[in-house]
């Protein structure tokens, strides 16, 4: 509580996906000063527009969400885009951030940043070992850049910049738009309008060997503000919930919560992505104390709980 009684708080991206959660949770440890960005009024990716809004703000804390995402598909079709607007986003914000004086600045990298056949569980210690899986490269090496620049910036300005490594996240509120979107909400939505639709066939890509892990979003967002309030370390974080599960295994829960009974077909001509992906999550545990508290099952049934209250405000 009192390290956010008297600082005022940028979060950009704090109305998105994981960003209303790190919000609420600032809030409700006393910040009264918690300022969340839009697009329309602040194009991040200029200089000019943060420079004024750095001037407004005049931030101790910056929070920094904001991204431009998507699934696989998206990371294919924009791979410039999601290269340039991820990099020059943080870049500027970071450079501004020492400029005016920031007390601290937390990054939110991606588990995409992480070498296409890191060694299971992932350890930060690894992050160099080896090039992204080259559908994610693009962003993820976009987000590594910030690392570098956040312990360069540390080492020359003394600029307290964190970076954090969260693995896929989901829960109520994702981005279930099919073009975009990542692998349990597109397969929440694809389950969800079969078994609305009768469908005895819904079609998944890849070949479903690859594993993955997820985090719900509102213990992604504990991390984030516990990381925030406690560490302070050059070093990266993983903030993970330490399970792994193939993506066939996760799509025949999800189908069987949905209460679809038909057949999965995979698509093997789309790619699986990254291989497996399961994060080593001790460094967290010791020095923030994190830990994921969701069960991964009923995350989802709450998830698909929501998809279904909310299909019309879903994105």
């Amino acid at each position: 509580m009192a390290f956010w009684a008297e600082r005022k708080v940028l979060v950009t991206g704090g109305a998105g996906f994981l960003g209303t959660h790190v919000v609420q949770k600032i809030q409700e440890r006393g910040c009264r000063a918690v300022t969340v960005p839009r697009s329309r009024d602040f194009d991040l990716r200029e200089k000019e527009a943060i420079v004024s809004l750095y001037e407004r703000v005049q931030p101790d804390v910056v929070v920094h969400l904001a991204a431009v995402v998507g699934g696989i598909g998206a990371n294919r079709q924009h791979p410039g885009r999601f290269f340039y607007e991820n990099a020059i986003m943080g870049l500027q914000l970071i450079e501004q951030a020492r400029l005016f004086g920031v007390e601290k600045f937390v990054v939110i990298g991606t588990v995409c940043a992480y070498p296409k056949f890191t060694p299971v569980p992932f350890r930060e210690a690894d992050l160099w070992n080896g090039y992204p899986e080259e559908t994610n490269a693009p962003y993820g090496l976009a987000k590594k850049m910030l690392l570098v620049q956040a312990q360069a910036y540390r080492q020359e300005y003394g600029l307290n910049a964190i970076y954090l490594l969260p693995v896929n996240l989901y829960g109520p509120g994702d981005n279930f738009d099919p073009e975009i979107s990542h692998v349990i909400p597109a397969l929440i939505r694809k389950c969800v309008e079969a078994v609305e639709a009768g469908d005895d066939e819904v079609a998944v890509w890849g070949t479903g060997i690859a594993s993955r892990e997820f985090l719900y979003v509102e213990d992604a967002a504990e991390g984030v503000v516990l990381a925030t309030e406690h560490y302070n370390d050059p070093e990266p974080a993983n903030l993970g919930s330490g399970t792994e599960i193939t993506v066939k295994e996760l799509a025949e829960l999800i189908a069987e919560l949905c209460g679809y009974t038909g057949r999965l077909l995979w698509d093997a001509t789309k790619p699986d992505g990254q291989p497996r992906r399961c994060m080593d999550t001790g460094w967290a545990a010791r020095a923030f104390r994190f830990r994921a508290q969701t069960d991964f099952r009923h995350g989802l049934k709450r998830t698909i709980a929501w998809y279904r209250r909310h299909r019309a405000l879903a994105r």
